[in-house]
């Protein structure tokens, strides 16, 4: 199983990269060193999609992410970096995933305080819903100020070495085998070890147990080559909004809400990289459970 999940992260990270491509099974089967006919079998078996539903699912949800947050991006600038070869074919792939096409989509998105889902309702049609995270925005800048110091930053460069984790339920476990494999590297346990949990997918379009979260650990060089689960993995050096705090598990998510605001009321926009965390200690530790944690937000 572990070699299988070895090429089938290899073939993930390709999808992820060429989403804007034409992504054929017999090319992605390549990249992960099986034939076709298998490939199909064991993407499914590890992932819990089939390959096809799989790049939709990417596709579609980049999509509406798009369409919520960066309102000035025009639609068919949308659809033609995601592949769509017109705009008849995504409107049908977008109103069969979330109910309403588009531009009603477009309309209807609240903006940054709101989940994206899309419910099937009793008669199986699909509605979508947008559910509130926070309801009250000037309590929640007032928590913003008590609870976190934000700042602009220029992060250098990290290196990483990594273990995807498909769905948010997999994560620690996908710390204790980066852990393991750290032990044997003797990297683990030492002072200035710091773990980096990247997000490759949003909270806000992808169900929680099919977000792609990548359980990391900052190395002083970096690693050459994948090893089992474990792969390399860089965050390029850049300027990012950077919010520092002592909090719990339970607050991550006004954390990362109140940090979008901000970053939205100071006319910054996000660069194309993922969001991550960086931890400074560990909530087991810590009698409250609480933290140190950096929320970054990688921006332009």
């Amino acid at each position: 199983m572990e070699e299988y999940k070895k090429r089938i992260i290899k073939t993930i990270q390709y999808i992820d990269h060429h989403l804007d491509t034409r992504l054929s099974l017999e090319k992605i089967a390549e990249i992960g060193a099986y034939s076709p006919f298998h490939f199909h079998r064991i993407f499914k078996m590890i992932t819990g999609e089939t390959l096809q539903s799989y790049i939709i699912r990417k596709k579609i949800e980049k999509s509406a992410f798009y369409l919520a947050v960066k309102k000035t991006i025009g639609i068919k600038e949308i659809y033609l970096e995601l592949g769509f070869s017109d705009h008849s074919a995504f409107n049908k792939t977008f109103k069969k995933y979330y109910g309403i096409s588009p531009s009603e989509f477009r309309r209807s998105a609240p903006g940054s305080f709101h989940r994206i889902l899309a419910v099937e309702s009793k008669n199986g049609q699909v509605s979508t819903v947008f559910d509130q995270y926070i309801c009250n925005v000037e309590n929640l800048l007032n928590w913003t100020k008590m609870n976190l110091k934000i700042k602009v930053a220029d992060l250098q460069e990290m290196n990483l070495a990594s273990v995807m984790s498909l769905g948010t339920a997999n994560v620690e476990s996908s710390y204790g085998i980066l852990i393991e494999w750290a032990k044997k590297k003797h990297l683990f346990p030492k002072d200035h070890v710091k773990m980096i949990s990247v997000y490759h997918d949003s909270f806000k379009v992808t169900p929680p147990a099919k977000v792609r979260i990548h359980a990391c650990m900052l190395l002083d060089k970096k690693l050459e080559a994948q090893e089992g689960e474990i792969f390399p993995e860089t965050i390029d050096a850049g300027k990012c909004v950077v919010g520092s705090g002592e909090v719990t598990l339970n607050d991550f998510e006004q954390c990362w809400v109140s940090l979008f605001l901000w970053m939205n009321e100071n006319s910054y926009t996000m660069r194309k990289a993922f969001p991550f965390e960086i931890y400074h200690s560990n909530f087991k530790e810590h009698p409250e459970g609480k933290m140190w944690v950096d929320f970054c937000i990688p921006i332009h």
